[in-house]
């Protein structure tokens, strides 16, 4: 449910469906209110909450569909040696087909990537000026340090976290499982930003002396979110549902289904349902099969070629690649180069 909206935002404000949506994203329109119902009404599928969201918070919705965008890339960098390489579908509003519509560890990573780049993008505009009604954090300043003081713009990444909580979380109220699985691992992607924030310096001085130091609490380079929410959904934690009746009736809870294992915090991924194997095309569970996919003969994970085949063997074939060679340098100052052809393998999956 949150990429069907979140995929409507991508279409709209980044993809260019309504191309001129994007052109007023990035100009100075939005100061007119008359604008505002424009853009929040032209996207389809918006629960109220998140229409009066945008609406109040017109000007950072295209850093909300950045942040998306970014989350989709770094998905499908995580896991392009998978079965499963979080491929996008164009022509449909639930960008990844009916992948996540199972509480599996992928909806779980998807879900906490999206929601982390959400935070990362509309915190990074903040600090960049990009927008007028957020700016730097003034809050997390404590003494300075031997030998630096504070400077620059430490970014605000509490107004990005709440941007994301209350868009991408507008929709689970349900009193359900899913819901309840979707919150912790959209939380869980975002307290992966404020855990990997750092104090980033610059050097002041003759010649690069560093007599003085400033420094700002900056985010991490998004990769690291990336590889580190990774490895979150290596080690998901599998749930059970459970219900309980309250006084506003049945409600879905989640707990551990083993109990001899660390029951998982807020940073760690949750999920319920079981993955399928993604080996064959299956049009119900979204799979796209392997086939065809570039496998490495050498590797003996799940990119080699036995893994990410399935057994069912590979195809090699050769390949002619043009490539920069026997590059010289040139005072001063260039290099030039030659152009060599390199004879590759290549292995596919049958």
């Amino acid at each position: 449910v949150l990429f069907k909206t979140f995929g409507l935002v991508v279409k709209f404000l980044i993809l260019g469906t309504v191309s001129y949506l994007w052109s007023l994203a990035v100009g100075h329109q939005y100061t007119s209110l008359g604008t505002q119902p424009i853009l929040c009404s032209s996207i389809p599928g918006l629960v109220p909450k998140q229409l009066r969201f945008c609406r109040n918070y017109v000007e950072i919705m295209p850093s909300v569909a950045e942040g998306v965008k970014i989350g989709i890339q770094e998905c499908q960098h995580q896991f392009r040696g998978r079965r499963w390489n979080c491929t996008t579908i164009n022509d449909s509003l639930a960008i990844f087909g009916p992948v996540l519509d199972k509480a599996t560890r992928e909806s779980a990573f998807v879900h906490a990537i999206a929601s982390a780049g959400v935070a990362f993008a509309v915190t990074r505009a903040c600090s960049e000026g990009s927008v007028t009604i957020c700016g730097c954090d003034t809050r997390r300043k404590g003494p300075p340090g031997e030998g630096w003081k504070w400077g620059g713009c430490s970014e605000d990444v509490e107004f990005g976290s709440m941007v994301s909580r209350e868009f991408a979380d507008a929709r689970e109220n349900r009193p359900d499982a899913r819901s309840a699985m979707n919150r912790h691992n959209n939380e869980a992607g975002r307290v992966s930003i404020t855990d990997h924030m750092y104090l980033k310096c610059k050097c002041h001085g003759l010649s690069g002396s560093c007599e003085v130091k400033t420094c700002w609490w900056s985010q991490p380079d998004f990769r690291v979110i990336g590889d580190y929410m990774k490895d979150k959904y290596d080690s998901a934690s599998e749930m059970v549902v459970e219900k309980h009746r309250e006084s506003r009736g049945w409600v879905e809870t989640l707990r551990p289904k083993y109990t001899f294992f660390k029951p998982p915090t807020e940073t760690d991924l949750v999920y319920y349902e079981s993955s399928p194997n993604f080996c064959e095309p299956n049009p119900e569970t979204g799979s796209f099969g392997t086939r065809d996919r570039i496998c490495n003969l050498t590797s003996h994970g799940i990119d080699g070629c036995d893994l990410l085949c399935c057994g069912r063997g590979h195809n090699t074939r050769t390949e002619n690649r043009k490539e920069k060679c026997h590059c010289i340098f040139h005072w001063c100052c260039y290099v030039s180069c030659q152009e060599c052809t390199r004879v590759y393998d290549v292995h596919t999956c049958k």
